[in-house]
């Protein structure tokens, strides 16, 4: 479908008439849509996964663990929480406020939301983030990625065949077309991508006010930090796996390493023999093996790979016929050349080596670069790990593991700065997409004239005397 201004509008403006007729603020309405959503994924699971093969090609098994069990996971956790979630909160209004005893606080819809998700985990990050979407009571317009065109067909024919798109409805097209979006009135918006692109979201939605939560991959990019004390076969087995997944095409994947220069050439030799085992010699010829989402990407890889080839020590090859490019490794890499310095979204593994002794210097250098979204420490020093972990400015992590802190039910996944603002999953999703609207009841009788004029003389003197007691 060609997708005009009118149409744009006319859909925005076709939720918005929904909306306001009250129907979404049922919570079991809410969970109803929910258990439709969870069933149509499970019947449709096999389109989904068709799909992901044919956009990254994704093997049945990465693409469930990645895409679509994390999803129905997602909306288990929000059925069967949505209704402590939602239920208003009663406060004690407190002496100042007196006569009125009681303050409720509702958890109100935003309205009219815009869910912009993207190429790399099209499944997930569309209907994991419209599980939050719905759950707070809204109703959605989803503008998917173009590069990742199957989903997106897979995606259009789920919803539509699952609720009418006065209520939720995906919309596919370039940046043209995302444009559109951005010029109509949101009531929320939710965008998962670029650091880049997400500056113009923001300023886009600045005209109208409008609330938006950002997912972004970090500008500078994840760091994966292994220490001397490290069990350097644990790195580099869960380093290796990390890199394969996707072809690196993950928000929160290692970006860069830093390994402590007394175990470089140890850990250098586990990570390839890891690289080897898990994917084999030529992961390009692996069928298992996901391959870049277009051309242009692998040709960007590629390139990058070129001009540190001198410096290549596992992979650098590539079928651009198939747009598979294998994990390659890049060492030694200072710490202020540009490849550390940029987010990389591929199979290129960069090795910064680093004194242990001066792991501060290197907490201090990450420090004054733009927050990323993830980090991970490989080390045996719990109390190092801890102190770190707490202190650095970044969206969440691991220490000795990899990606799984985004998979704990009640835990919030989010970035901060260049790396995002907001965050979702679970009970986090839904306040997300809602916002807490606070409503005194008041009294008709003794009511105090202490906030009334006059304040001053005899009687000014009285309320302050009160006035100080409420202190």
């Amino acid at each position: 479908m060609s997708y005009t201004k009118e149409i744009i509008n006319s859909t925005v403006q076709s939720q918005r008439k929904y909306f306001r007729t009250g129907e979404t603020l049922d919570v079991k309405f809410r969970i109803a849509q929910l258990k439709k959503l969870k069933q149509a994924v499970i019947e449709q699971k096999q389109m989904l996964l068709d799909a992901l093969y044919e956009d990254l090609r994704k093997s049945p098994t990465e693409a469930y663990l990645c895409d679509i069990g994390p999803v129905i996971a997602e909306i288990n956790e929000t059925i069967k929480g949505l209704k402590k979630w939602a239920r208003p909160e009663k406060h004690y209004s407190g002496l100042i406020c007196f006569p009125s005893m009681t303050t409720t606080v509702y958890k109100i819809p935003y309205g009219v939301s815009l869910i912009i998700s993207p190429f790399n985990f099209p499944v997930l990050l569309t209907l994991g983030v419209l599980a939050a979407s719905i759950a707070g009571g809204n109703t959605a317009v989803i503008k998917t990625s173009s590069k990742s065109a199957a989903c997106t067909k897979a995606l259009q024919k789920l919803i539509s065949d699952t609720f009418p798109e006065k209520y939720i409805t995906v919309i596919d097209g370039g940046h043209d077309v995302a444009d559109m979006c951005l010029a109509e009135r949101f009531d929320k918006i939710f965008y998962t991508g670029s650091p880049s692109v997400a500056k113009h979201v923001l300023s886009e939605a600045a005209k109208n006010l409008t609330p938006v939560a950002l997912e972004l991959g970090g500008e500078t990019g994840n760091w994966g930090i292994v220490r001397k004390d490290a069990d350097l076969k644990d790195a580099a087995r869960k380093i290796a796996f990390f890199k394969i997944c996707n072809a690196g095409q993950i928000c929160i994947n290692i970006n860069q390493v830093a390994v402590a220069k007394e175990i470089a050439d140890e850990f250098l030799g586990e990570l390839k023999r890891e690289f080897v085992r898990q994917i084999g010699e030529k992961a390009e010829d692996n069928p298992e093996y996901p391959k870049l989402i277009t051309t242009g990407a692998y040709e960007k890889c590629e390139k990058l790979a070129a001009e540190y080839s001198d410096r290549i020590i596992f992979g650098g090859t590539g079928n651009k016929s198939t747009c598979r490019f294998s994990p390659t490794v890049i060492y030694p890499v200072d710490i202020d050349e540009d490849i550390v310095q940029k987010e990389l979204f591929c199979p290129i593994l960069p090795v910064v080596p680093f004194e242990d002794n001066d792991i501060d210097k290197l907490a201090e250098i990450i420090a004054e670069r733009e927050h990323p979204l993830a980090m991970y420490v490989f080390t045996s020093d719990k109390k190092w790990a801890k102190s770190f972990m707490s202190a650095q400015q970044f969206g969440g992590g691991c220490i000795n593991e990899v990606c799984i802190h985004m998979m704990v039910k009640g835990a919030p996944f989010n970035g901060t700065g260049h790396s995002g603002m907001g965050a979702y999953h679970g009970e986090w999703g839904f306040r997300e997409f809602t916002h807490p609207t606070t409503v005194l009841k008041g009294k008709t009788h003794m009511n105090l004239s202490l906030r009334e004029h006059p304040y001053s003389g005899k009687s000014g003197e009285k309320k302050m005397s009160f006035l100080k007691f409420f202190e």
